[in-house]
Parts: structure tokens; C-alpha cells; sequence
């Protein structure tokens, strides 16, 4: 009988790793090299046919060699991605992640902790609760002790009313994030209406009709932002208790809602709030563009993706919250995973710390980053990419064939050539991803629809989105 594979983890796991990633390393670049741009080409069916086409039997009776089953699927996945790390590919707020981070990422695989008891990941479990804690504290501005090491001084002072204390939970992401704010609020509150803007994410009704909530109430959002105004007149016609869902970071253009005033009028109609700052939460890190976010500290809940503007590998959300008592109805007892007993003694419960069991310790990637860029690194690339964006207007704007929605307030742009329609423009765009020349994505604001470049690639250059405009601009129809 052969022996079984080699394990990851273990003192053994590096010895049987070794020879693989070099298998990987290799077909990444192969695979790379194949595509030659930032997707291939030919369109969904074209894809299609070469994946079925390159891998056959999905699950042979015989097996093949390790490496060889990595350099075929590996390389296949690799020519066949829309590459972030590729400077015209610029549709969406998927950032193209450090290497750094990918190598802890490596590390969290190979060693695949489960956060869902302490008994399965001892020290993931602390280096989860360190960086859940700082980063809170930069949410909230809180002085926790915890930031710096010192777990045990986090628990020393229970919150009071006078003094909470902020605490955070890891998500998959903006969506899980949102879901988890409407559920608290509906536990807390009882049967809250939501009342959200019409730039609000999508998440967050599907999050209502999950939560058996009522329809969210949308408020008009003019030019992209929350009006306070219309927020303040549907304070007054609304009974019961509330929830307003403002915008850090629209999806659409990157606009941020007036969260200081918003914040205000939450507090005079006794309502809670949350600030979905998936997208614009990046802004914490840099002392040039914090400002943008006065009033966040004053929300209820906050939600963070850095796998955005904090270019961690897929999934790196975070759920903020200004009281940690917030988090208690997510408590729950299963025996097997937090015993009464077990608790009692000392063993930590991670089991209300997600909405989810099995987890991985994605916390590791982001430990890393921050430990090796700090916080002046992080805010470095942040105001890089926003920079760049400000100079990727300035250049639509000065062009005589395109129009520039407005100056970007984030890393996004809309812009559109003059001579194409609407339908014009969506052809345009369809073209390019099926030649695989170009992601760019789209946006309909003010009845118009707009090319949308999100721009969170730090190497992206001016020379680059000089191409970028002369690509559109040679499919565009006269």
C-alpha cells in the first residue's frame, strides 16, 4: 500500500510544501504570461471550452502527479483570471493583494485553524482578539492597552454606559458585515425599520428581507450622497424604533455620506446607526484623508473590508461595534465547542465572536501587513491610489473626448467618451472584456450611464491610464 500524501502542517509540512510551491510559483507565472493582459479573451463561451477543454476528467479513477495536477489547474486558473494585480483591469473594489499578505495566507492554509474553539486555535485566537481590538480602537479612537499587546488589559475594566469600550468581529465582507448590523439592532431594539439611502449597498435590504425586517425606507441621495434633510422629514413620519444605514464609500462612485450630520439627527430622533464604510474604512489609515470620515466614531456599528483599501487576499471583513455589550446576542451554547464548565475554567468562547463555526484565521494576513507597513505604510498606499485617482480625473478632464462625472472623493472615476450613447457605451465596455484588453466597469447616476475605474493598484501609472483612455476611446463608435 503507497504511503498518503504529505500534510501542510506539522514539522514535516514544510518539507512536503517546499517542492509544490515551486510548482505553483511556476504556473502562476506560465498562466500569466498565457492570458497576456488583464483577462482573456474570447468571451464566457471561449473560457468555458478551454477550462472543460485543458482539465477533462474532473475526477479521474488515476490520479496524476501532485505537481503535474498543480501546474495544469494552477496555470489554467491563472490564464483564465481577471488579474487585479494588472493595471487595466479596474472594474471593482477587488484590490490586488501584497505579496506579504498572500504569504500568511499560505501559512493560514497550511496550518488551518478553526476559530470556532479555543481548543483549535490557541494563538489565533489571542492574535485574533489584538487586531479585532486595535482596530476598533482606530474606528472608535479609543486608548485600548490591547492594541499593544497586552490581552488580559482589554477585559480589566468592564464597559460602562459613560465609557464603552469598542470591540470588532472578522466577516467575510461587506455583505456579512451589514447583515450582522441589522441583526443586532433587531435584537436590541426589537422590530427596527431601516431606513437607508438610495446609494446604499444592496446588502443591505437583502439583509432586511433575511432578518424578516421590513422593506428599508429609501432615502433620496441627490448627486450620490444621504440627504439629511429627507432623513430628518422621515424621522417624523416613521413610529418605533430605527436603524439609518449611511455610506462611507458608495459603490458606485466612492462618495461618502455626511456621517457627522447624519450622526447628529441619529442621536436627536433617538435612532441607531451604521456606517457601511466597506470601501472608504481605508481612509482610517492616512492622516491625509481621515478627515473625510468625522462622525464615524459616533456610530453604533461600522463595517470595514480590508480586502479593499487594505489589499488583503479575499476575505478580510471586519464589523465594528462603539459598545462590545452590543455583541451579546450573538452568545450561543453548543457543548461540544463551549462547554459551561470548559468556559468556567478559563478556556476562552469564540463561539459569539461569528455568525459562523468554521473559521479560518484570516486575521493572520492582516497581523502581517500591518506589522510590516504600520500604520504609515498603510496610509502611504491609500493616499497613493487616491492621488492617483485626482490625476486620472485631471487628465478626463482636460481630454476633449470624454466627460468626467466629478472629481473622485476615493479612488473611483466615472467618466464616458462624448460621442457614445448610453447603449454605445455598454457595447464598448463588453467589448473589452471579451477582447480581453480591458476591466472596466459601469455606473448609472443622474440617468446616465458612466464607465466606472476603481483605482486600487499602488504600481498603476499615468502611462497606464493614458492607455487605459486610449483603448475606449478606439472602440468607441463616431
Amino acid at each position: 500500500m503507497s504511503s498518503p500524501p504529505p500534510l501542510a502542517g506539522g514539522v514535516t509540512g514544510p518539507d512536503g510544501l517546499r517542492p509544490l510551491l515551486a510548482a505553483v510559483l511556476g504556473a502562476l507565472a506560465e498562466g500569466a504570461a498565457a492570458r497576456g493582459g488583464p483577462l482573456p479573451d474570447g468571451g464566457p463561451e471561449a473560457v468555458e471550452l478551454r477550462v472543460g477543454k485543458a482539465l477533462g476528467a474532473v475526477l479521474p479513477e488515476q490520479g496524476h502527479a501532485a505537481d503535474e495536477a498543480l501546474r495544469t489547474v494552477v496555470a489554467l486558473m491563472a490564464s483564465g483570471a481577471a488579474d487585479p494585480a494588472d493595471p487595466l483591469c479596474a472594474a471593482h473594489l477587488h484590490a490586488p493583494p501584497l505579496a506579504l499578505a498572500a504569504a500568511a495566507d499560505l501559512a493560514a492554509s497550511a496550518l488551518n485553524s478553526s476559530l470556532d474553539s479555543w481548543d483549535q486555535a490557541p494563538a489565533a485566537s489571542v492574535l485574533e482578539g489584538l487586531v479585532t481590538r486595535a482596530l476598533a480602537a482606530e474606528v472608535y479612537g479609543a486608548d485600548t492597552e490591547a492594541s499593544e499587546g497586552a490581552p488580559e488589559a482589554a477585559t480589566a475594566e468592564a464597559p460602562t454606559p459613560e465609557a464603552p469600550t469598542p470591540d470588532a468581529l472578522t466577516t467575510t465582507g461587506g455583505t456579512e458585515s451589514n447583515q450582522l448590523a441589522l441583526l443586532l439592532a433587531r435584537e436590541l431594539l426589537g422590530p427596527v425599520q431601516v431606513l437607508a439611502g438610495a446609494n446604499a449597498h444592496h446588502s443591505v435590504h437583502r439583509s432586511a428581507w433575511l432578518l424578516g425586517l421590513p422593506e428599508p425606507v429609501t432615502v433620496p441621495a441627490p448627486a450620490g450622497l444621504l440627504d439629511p434633510a429627507a432623513l430628518d422629514e422621515a424621522f417624523t413620519e416613521l413610529p418605533g424604533p430605527k436603524l439609518v444605514v449611511a455610506t462611507a464609500g458608495t459603490t458606485d462612485a466612492g462618495l461618502i455620506d455626511p456621517l457627522d450630520e447624519i450622526a447628529a439627527l441619529c442621536a436627536r430622533h433617538g435612532a441607531r446607526l451604521h456606517v457601511d464604510a466597506a470601501y472608504g474604512g481605508g481612509l482610517l489609515f492616512s492622516r491625509t484623508h481621515r478627515a473625510k470620515l468625522a462622525g464615524i466614531e459616533r456610530a453604533d456599528t461600522v463595517t470595514l473590508d480590508l480586502h479593499k483599501l487594505g489589499w488583503q487576499p479575499v476575505a478580510a471583513g471586519f464589523f465594528a461595534v462603539r459598545t462590545a455589550d452590543d455583541l451579546r446576542p450573538l452568545a450561543y451554547r453548543a457543548d461540544y465547542l463551549n462547554a459551561e464548565d470548559d468556559t468556567e475554567a478559563g478556556l476562552p468562547d469564540l463561539l459569539g465572536r461569528s455568525l459562523r463555526t468554521t473559521r479560518r484565521p484570516d486575521i493572520l494576513k492582516t497581523a502581517v501587513t500591518w506589522r510590516a507597513l504600520g500604520r504609515a505604510g498603510l496610509g502611504a498606499l491609500v493616499d497613493q491610489v487616491c492621488a492617483l485617482a485626482l490625476e486620472f480625473a485631471d487628465v478626463i478632464d482636460a481630454h476633449p473626448g470624454f466627460e468626467l462625472y466629478d472629481r473622485p472623493a476615493l479612488s473611483t472615476v466615472l467618466f464616458r467618451p462624448h460621442a457614445a450613447d448610453d447603449e454605445a457605451l455598454a457595447h464598448v465596455r463588453r467589448t473589452l472584456l471579451t477582447e480581453g484588453r480591458a476591466v472596466l466597469g459601469r455606473a448609472r447616476l443622474d440617468g446616465r450611464l458612466w464607465l466606472k475605474a476603481t483605482l486600487l493598484n499602488p504600481h498603476t501609472s499615468r502611462g497606464d491610464l493614458t492607455t487605459l483612455l486610449h483603448l475606449v476611446e478606439g472602440h468607441t463608435p463616431r
